[in-house]
């Protein structure tokens, strides 16, 4: 069994008896509750309006009646939004809960106001208040179906598919698979994906082009899949197969290029030189694949082609070998990485894109916990603002220098450096960190536009997937979120620790506690710190284990120090903290992220269940306030 049949076989789920599936809906949109509520306060509020108002006070006996319809109103238009509002997916783009809500509410207000005139002693009115009222309905209804109807479909809320990465299926469109290694030693897979990286960057300076990323494409290895079974999962017309030969200084690259629509080829070649020639041999290929592809080149994106941003092979070898480390993610990898590229430093002297890889390589330590502390940002600031001057117009050179504002808080620049990145080249790493920055300052149609333009550009990256996930979590659409991190977790990265981390919280969110407690378990048991400290935390503050709760906080130094230098972190700690009781803590905390640059006040005032406790603290609509005007500065 391959291993897509395995996770086929693996996502199958049983069918859940129907009682026992309807019941779990029930419970899943608080149904049940809402039903119990409304009875028991109905039945309260219906006894005081007969006894009280109508017994004592000689109110009208139609009182009683009043209340009755109002309180059936209310209860009816609450079940329709819970039940609706919670389906996870929509056909089309129909909300059927904001349609028949207010309906249900004009229908018992009409009967009420009917009720309001006899009593007041105005007969003959029935007929008229049912007319207004139809005409009132059937305007909402045309009202909202245009509405939905006009909007573009990139704000349509359509259910989310690894298998419809983008509206577009443009002919203009390849993925460069991972080039085998036919050397006589075997030795060098490193080069090879080096040469694959490398082709793929050539080709993504061509903005006409969709080019498949490269965390993408390198799933794809060793893969027995076919071409058009590729073409299919990624929405891609051209599929670009290769390998390389190098065996001392002489290297030879064969490629041939693959219609996945047909599975025909449109031609194979192979490039014969020395090591020498390597810059030239992948120029040749890349101008080839747009000849192919028929995709014109501007005067700029011509000179980007020819561009040599490392000279000489020998330090060019060493970069290759460099990223090859840092995708390890360990203390050992990127120690190496670093060595590799100061050897390459030693070789060509000051570089720009060396620099920038220095200045990438340090923001992405810092980020992931592999060396948090301000002199590994502190570096990754030196090195990325070394690489701008030596070439400002280099994208990869503008990202590193955003990741590291973004790291230090100053998310004005970070936005500010991405996009002079993406004037360059739309890198999906910059895509997703975009899209998540733009989250997290509450421009949701930004961040969306961004996190799904990642998506189709590197729809197998789990970071992808995160940004993806996110925008509808700071969105309010905790279930959304939650099965756009299901969705990548089961296809593409099973396990991956930041993706658990990111379902339980939006299964917290969308009060599934009981589930949300599970993966943060899950979380809690891995080597993944600080996720695994956070989910801790949070697993206790859901069982409302305050002086656990305290005690995780108040004995895990790296954890603070760690959501000291974040902007989530403290929104996260926060909620753990309300759920326990410590409001005033909770504040601290909060002050903390949004001074952090986390001005997504709607999400805070509006969307988070957790911080519902505090709405009521003056010193919370204060913070509202600074967020509000923070956000207020970002300009997309």
């Amino acid at each position: 069994m391959d291993s897509s049949t395995g996770n086929k076989a693996a996502t199958k789920k049983k069918k859940k008896p129907f009682l026992g599936g309807f019941l779990a809906k029930l419970r899943k949109r608080h149904i049940i509750e809402t039903l119990a509520a409304f009875i028991a306060g109905g039945w309260l509020l219906v006894e005081v309006v007969e006894r009280l108002f109508v017994g004592h006070y000689k109110f009208p006996e139609d009182s009683i009646d009043l209340t009755v319809v109002s309180v059936i109103g209310a209860l009816l238009a609450t079940l329709v939004w819970r039940w609706f509002g919670g389906t996870e997916r929509r056909p089309g783009n129909i909300k059927v809960e904001i349609l028949l809500a207010p309906l249900i509410i004009l229908v018992a207000l009409a009967i009420d106001l009917n009720l309001v005139f006899q009593i007041i002693g105005i007969p003959g009115k029935t007929l008229l208040i049912g007319v207004v009222s139809s005409i009132l309905g059937i305007a909402w209804i045309i009202f909202k179906s245009l509405q939905w109807a006009a909007q573009p479909p990139g704000k349509r809320e359509v259910a989310f598919s690894l298998s419809k990465l983008a509206e577009i299926k443009p002919d203009k469109s390849i993925v460069v698979l991972p080039f085998a290694d036919f050397s006589p030693q075997k030795d060098q897979e490193y080069f090879c994906d080096g040469m694959t990286e490398e082709i793929i960057t050539d080709l993504c300076q061509v903005h006409s082009l969709r080019v498949i990323s490269r965390n993408s494409a390198m799933t794809f290895k060793g893969t027995q899949k076919t071409t058009g079974t590729i073409g299919q999962e990624l929405n891609v017309r051209y599929v670009l197969e290769g390998s390389v030969r190098k065996a001392g200084n002489d290297l030879r690259i064969t490629a041939q290029l693959i219609d996945s629509k047909t599975d025909t080829h449109i031609w194979a070649e192979k490039y014969v030189g020395n090591l020498d020639d390597i810059f030239d041999l992948q120029e040749r290929l890349a101008r080839r694949i747009v000849e192919a592809l028929k995709a014109s080149l501007t005067s700029e994106e011509n000179r980007r082609l020819a561009a040599r941003p490392i000279s000489d092979f020998r330090a060019y070898d060493a970069w290759l070998r460099a990223k090859k480390e840092v995708w390890a993610f360990t203390k050992d990898g990127f120690d190496r990485a670093y060595q590799l590229v100061n050897h390459a430093l030693d070789i060509v002297g000051e570089n720009a894109l060396l620099y920038a890889g220095l200045g990438w390589f340090h923001a992405l330590s810092y980020d992931f916990g592999i060396s948090h502390d301000q002199e590994t940002l502190s570096s990754g600031e030196r090195y990325a603002g070394r690489a701008l001057e030596l070439d400002p117009a280099l994208g990869f050179a503008h990202y590193a220098m955003g990741y590291v504002r973004y790291k230090q808080g100053d998310f004005v620049a970070a936005i500010r450096e991405a996009r002079r990145a993406l004037e360059q080249d739309r890198s999906p790493d910059v895509l997703w960190m975009l899209g998540f920055v733009l989250a997290e300052i509450g421009r949701i149609a930004d961040a969306r536009r961004f996190a799904d333009e990642a998506v189709a550009a590197d729809p197998l990256n789990e970071f992808s997937g995160f940004a993806s996930g996110a925008v509808e979590f700071f969105d309010g659409r905790f279930e959304e979120a939650a099965t756009r991190f299901r969705d990548y977790l089961i296809k593409v990265t099973p396990g991956q620790p930041i993706l658990v981390w990111w379902l339980a919280q939006a299964l917290a969110y969308a009060g599934r506690i009981d589930e949300a407690k599970l993966n943060f378990e899950q979380v809690a048991k891995t080597e993944a710190v600080p996720l695994s400290d956070l989910s801790a935390l949070f697993y206790q503050a859901l069982e409302g284990n305050r002086s656990r709760v305290q005690e995780l906080l108040a004995s895990n130094a790296t954890l603070r120090e760690a959501a000291k230098t974040d902007e989530w972190f403290p929104n996260f700690i926060a909620a753990c903290l309300v759920q326990v009781g410590d409001n005033d803590g909770a504040l601290e905390w909060l002050e903390r992220a949004i001074t952090r640059g986390f001005s997504n006040h709607r999400f805070l005032s509006e969307h988070s269940r957790f911080l519902a406790p505090l709405r009521g603290d003056p010193r919370f609509w204060a913070l509202m306030e600074r967020a509000r005007k923070t956000q207020q500065t970002f300009v997309v």
